[in-house]
């Protein structure tokens, strides 16, 4: 078997754990804090009511869009396009305040395990490359805030955002090109995730090592045939040192 020279982990409920929560109370809390902060900088946004229900219904015509064809869209992109028609002029850095404010109450739910720090450090004092192959339709400026504000974004210096590619996971081009930016073969990278389907399956088949992270998402699932299963990132340590202790086939 190959040595483990990377590890690749999906975001969220992997690294970041969201649990259960309203999304309609979230997206509310989101337009109010960006309708607020436009205002602020004399905008021209109308009501509260119009604002909402304009932007509400772009959203969520692109995430059903999204879903079928199966690749994600640029969120500040289409917030830009939106606001541009009807008169909002802001520089990049106030659009992506704007978006912050979109993304910032779901932010603020995120947990992360309480020793992750240890864990991540242990895992780069022994060598290894880290990165982030996530899903997503957030902005980067939101998501490396995020992860700069807990304290994490300079473990990952790869960030594999899918809105950003033509394609999102399972996809097997989007493995073989965090594979390309993380500059090792998929046999040296063990892939961490909650989604069997999403995550584990499609790494095996790209030559990877997988692990399969408990979560919400895969309560009741049997772990696939060659993968690994752990309850706790803080295993990840022992886990690699395991498999890099075992016999090379041939």
């Amino acid at each position: 078997m190959d040595q483990i020279k990377a590890v690749l982990f999906d975001l969220g409920e992997t690294l970041l754990s969201f649990g259960k929560f309203s999304k309609t109370r979230l997206i509310l809390q989101g337009a109010r804090s960006s309708y607020d902060y436009l205002r602020e900088q004399d905008q021209p946004v109308g009501s509260f009511a119009g604002y909402f229900l304009r932007y509400l219904v772009r959203l969520r015509v692109r995430y059903f869009l999204a879903e079928f064809r199966g690749k994600d869209f640029d969120s500040l992109a289409l917030l830009q396009r939106i606001g541009r028609r009807e008169g909002i002029d802001l520089p990049r850095e106030q659009w992506e305040e704007v978006i912050w404010r979109w993304y910032e109450p779901l932010s603020v739910l995120a947990e992360t395990e309480p020793d992750l720090h240890e864990t991540l450090a242990r895992l780069k004092r022994a060598g290894l490359k880290l990165g982030i192959v996530s899903n997503t339709f957030v902005s980067r400026a939101s998501l490396d805030r995020q992860l700069e504000g807990l304290g994490l974004l300079d473990f990952f210096p790869m960030r594999l955002y899918s809105y950003e590619l033509a394609m999102r996971k399972p996809d097997p081009r989007l493995f073989r090109i965090a594979s390309e930016q993380i500059g090792e073969a998929p046999a040296r990278i063990l892939f961490i995730g909650d989604r069997v389907d999403m995550d584990v399956r499609p790494a095996l088949d790209c030559g990877m090592a997988a692990a399969l992270k408990d979560a919400r998402t895969n309560r009741g699932k049997p772990t696939p045939v060659g993968a690994h299963r752990i309850r706790h990132l803080s295993e990840l340590p022992a886990l690699i040192e395991r498999i890099n202790s075992q016999p090379k086939a041939g």
